[in-house]
């Protein structure tokens, strides 16, 4: 038998989503075979499947042995504990990743992720201890890709999560990105409203004019700070956020981003030596209540990209 106090990171989920998560060797036809013969309770009665669990509660499970066996730890070995902090409190981590680092694991099968990397920064720091949690881990809400640099956003704990991942949902979180493209846009100021379309077989999207069952509608927003040439400084605002929003729509108006190797121009890029695309997620603005309520109308900056600082000068106008 073995027995869970719910706590507070814990508190909020359907049991049968924890269960999953604190006793990953238990195959959910068995879960759901144990919950219905009784042989899991709650506060010592039947538990339901769909039951929201609460702080104190107590969850016991009579299950054989095997089911808890010891599940292998992420091995700290060759991840960095460096993480560039924007802004911290007991809540929340802002992160700046640099370009080519992956916010979690790829394909790649490479463990110095910044998610790694930020859990072993808590953990060292004595904020987080996995022993002490059944199902929670500090969690990324939003993610960039590898060769995209900029600000991201770690949850600390349960609450949060779920409030940074509402407002995201809800378009409350106001996140403004610097680029330097390829070319000049024709309007100077603009909003671009396609459909895109993820092929996940060729990790590759495209634009559809048209709504296609596998399509979503994508909106980008965007102001041309300074021009230099054949390039443009660009702040973009995103309105939805669809996997390689802004490189394609930046690709479609016929201005990739510069350094983009799938989307852009490569005798470009080579000419201009940029290797990794010139795109930096950099401000943050928060609309946000509950626990959060304190970071409401707040906003925050990443450091000037080095791309800026190498084609413009600064931001400044």
């Amino acid at each position: 038998m073995r027995e869970f106090i719910i706590g507070a990171n814990d508190a909020g989920q359907r049991a049968d989503r924890f269960i999953s998560k604190a006793v990953p060797n238990l195959p959910s036809g068995r879960m759901y075979k144990y919950l219905r013969e009784k042989n899991i309770k709650l506060n010592g009665k039947r538990c339901e499947i769909s039951t929201r669990l609460s702080e104190g509660d107590v969850l016991r499970m009579y299950l054989p042995d095997e089911y808890f066996s010891a599940q292998p730890k992420p091995s700290p070995e060759g991840v960095s504990g460096e993480v560039s902090v924007i802004y911290e409190d007991e809540n929340i981590l802002l992160a700046y990743k640099p370009a080519g680092l992956v916010v979690h694991e790829d394909s790649s099968g490479a463990s110095d992720t910044l998610i790694n990397r930020i859990t072993k920064y808590l953990t060292d720091r004595g904020e987080y201890d996995p022993a002490a949690e059944a199902s929670f881990a500090p969690a990324l809400c939003n993610r960039l890709d590898r060769n995209t640099e900029g600000i991201v956003v770690c949850a600390k704990n349960a609450e949060s999560l779920r409030l940074l991942n509402e407002a995201i949902r809800e378009r409350r979180l106001k996140k403004r990105y610097l680029c330097v493209l390829a070319g000049i846009p024709r309007e100077r100021e603009g909003e671009i409203r396609t459909y895109l379309e993820k092929v996940e077989a060729e990790n590759t999207v495209y634009v559809r004019k048209e709504k296609t069952p596998n399509s979503k509608t994508a909106v980008t927003r965007y102001r041309v700070l300074k021009t230099a040439g054949e390039l443009s400084l660009c702040e973009v605002e995103l309105i939805t956020g669809r996997t390689h929003q802004i490189r394609v729509h930046m690709a479609y108006i016929g201005c990739p981003i510069l350094g983009d190797g799938k989307y852009g121009r490569n005798g470009v890029n080579r000419q201009y030596k940029q290797k990794t695309q010139a795109l930096c997620a950099y401000k943050l603005g928060f609309s946000i209540g509950g626990r959060l309520g304190y970071l409401e109308g707040r906003e925050f900056s990443a450091p000037e990209p080095e791309f800026v600082k190498r084609f413009f000068g600064s931001v400044a106008e």
